[in-house]
Formats: C-alpha cells, structure tokens, sequence
C-alpha cells in the first residue's frame, strides 16, 4: 500500500512538473512574441521564432531588410548584378555578405545557403508557375514573403498605396522580432510625408506622369498596381495609365502621345542609362508635341527608388519639386 501511494504520489510530481514546464515555455514563447503570423499575399505564414538565415532578392528588398538592422539573420541575397549596378550605400550596409545569385535563384542556390527564409516578390525573385515559390520552397523548410506590391499577380487587391511598403517593413518587423524599430521606422516615414503633402494644398494643378522604364518599340510602364502610381499620387500628380490593371506592362506609344503627360519619369538601371533614355525621346519627331518631351520635363528615378523600398519619401519629395516646377 505504501509503495503505490509513494508511486502516485511521484506520478502526480511529475504530471504538475512538467505541466508547469509546459507553462514556463508557453510564458517564454509569448514573452518572445513568438509564434506570429503574418498575412503574404493570399497565405498565412506563422513563424516560431526568427528567420536565422534569410536570403532577400533584389535591391529594394534587400534595402528593406537593411532598413531594420538584420544583417545577422542574413545568409545573402540575390538578383542585383545581373542586370542592376549594386548601389554604394547598399554594399556599405551588407558589409561582408554575398549575393549568391546574380539573378533570380533556383532551389539549389537556396539550399548551399542552408537558407530557412526568403524575401522575395512575384517578377521580383519569384514567377507564376516557376522553380521558386512558396509551395515549391515549402517542403525545402524554407519559408516565404512575398512583396504585397506584387501580390496583384497571384491575388486581387487594392490600387497600389504607400501603405504596401509600409505593410511589408511592418511584417518583417514581426517576423524578425523587431517589431517596434519597424514602427519606429513607418512613422518616421509617414510624419516625413505628413509634412510634405501639407504643402502640396497650394499646387494649382494636377500634373499628366509617365513612367518609363525601357523599351523603344513599345514603352514598358507602370500602371495602377506598380509603386511608381503610388509614389506620382503621394507627391501631387497622376498616372497617365493609372486605369491599367497592371503594375509594370507594356503599351502601346498612341497612348502616351494622346494623354500628352506634361512630366516623364525615366527609371534608370541596366544597359541603357537614363540619358539615352531622354535622347530617344527628344530625337523622335513622333513624340515632339508631348508636352513633357517639348518643356524638357524629366526627373530621373533610380530603380531602387521606383519600386517598394526604403527610399521612396526622398523619391516622392523629388517629383514633388518637379511637379511643382511643371505646374
């Protein structure tokens, strides 16, 4: 008898020791703010605790990462040298990491970085139906996030906003564990904005833009689900092609001649530099009567300033001045 009674009496010991371990992890977990989840797109995804080796592609991304100090959660990043001049400022900030990928990565690359995160968009590290994406990186034990700009390929969603980008630093704030720096950041943004757009009130028109990237035969351009529309809008003007249900696509050049912007926004990156861009389109006779090309109305933006990143404010205070300057 008093051996079973010694037995359950030890039972009952363990059973209350490991229910109040259970309780201690339980505290430590939420203590951590770990497990969180976060909205990508039209997924889900719940993190247990900080991504330890996490691969950004392209350079706005890459810059988002860098914006709230996560170098050390970092194995490297991708898709900036094969086609995009690797900025100054970006180099000084990844200090020794390497970009493992000149281009978009495939799952091996991934992999060799025993990578357990990646930050990526879809056309911006990421295809419909490709290699990469997050069902095909899943079972990899590597999770995604994808870019809410891009989210208009895989998903509806509302015209384009500065709140996409400030959406994204807020999830990888989450995810990271840093919540309150991205906060911290997002205000900082948004008082910076505040304060420009108050002055915007007296602009006594509102200025024709076109974006253009690239391309002669037909202009690539951003319509309403791309950052430029975002950016043109926060800064006092509106996209000639802001009814395309697109976020970067191509069109026709009728088009732009008949909407006659009165400012052209050139995205500088790749082969072509923004002065030949310019050239192309003061040369053309076709094009002499658009008004942005006959008052010599260009701003010149950096593709890491044009699409969803870190320097966007400094870009929408940019057009404000010469939007201002055209009005």
């Amino acid at each position: 008898m008093t051996a079973n009674v010694n037995i359950a009496i030890k039972h009952t010991s363990l059973l209350i020791s490991g229910a109040l371990l259970g309780l201690l992890h339980a505290g430590l977990a939420n203590a951590s703010g770990y497990p969180v989840t976060v909205q990508s797109c039209d997924r889900q995804v719940t993190f247990d605790h900080a991504p330890k080796a996490a691969v950004s592609n392209d350079v706005n991304l890459t810059e988002m990462i860098l914006a709230l100090g996560l170098q050390d959660h970092m194995a490297g990043f991708t898709g900036v040298s094969g086609w995009k001049t690797l900025d100054p400022s970006l180099r000084n900030g990844i200090g020794e990491l390497k970009e493992l990928s000149p281009k978009y990565p495939n799952k091996e690359v991934l992999l060799g970085a025993d990578a357990d995160f990646y930050f990526a968009g879809w056309n911006y590290g990421m295809r419909v139906g490709g290699g990469v994406t997050p069902d095909t990186l899943a079972p990899l034990g590597i999770k995604v996030y994808e870019l809410t700009e891009s989210c208009i390929h895989v998903m509806d969603k509302p015209k384009v906003s500065m709140h996409d980008m400030y959406n994204d630093l807020l999830n990888l704030g989450r995810i990271f564990g840093k919540a309150e720096q991205a906060q911290s950041l997002v205000d900082g943004y948004q008082q910076d904005l505040a304060k420009l757009q108050a002055n915007l009130t007296s602009q006594t028109s509102v200025p024709k833009v076109f974006v253009y990237d690239s391309g002669e035969e037909q202009p690539f351009t951003s319509g309403r689900f791309g950052m430029p529309t975002a950016l043109i809008e926060a800064a006092g003007g509106k996209n000639i092609v802001d009814d395309v249900q697109k976020s970067w696509t191509q069109i026709g050049w009728e088009a732009v001649i008949d909407r006659a912007p009165e400012v052209i926004i050139i995205v500088n990156y790749g082969d072509v530099t923004a002065e030949q861009k310019i050239n192309f389109l003061r040369s053309n006779p076709a094009f002499e009567n658009i008004p942005a090309v006959k008052n010599n109305h260009f701003v010149v933006l950096e593709y890491v300033e044009a699409t969803p990143g870190p320097r966007n404010i400094k870009a929408i205070k940019r057009l404000a001045e010469a939007f201002r300057t055209a009005s």
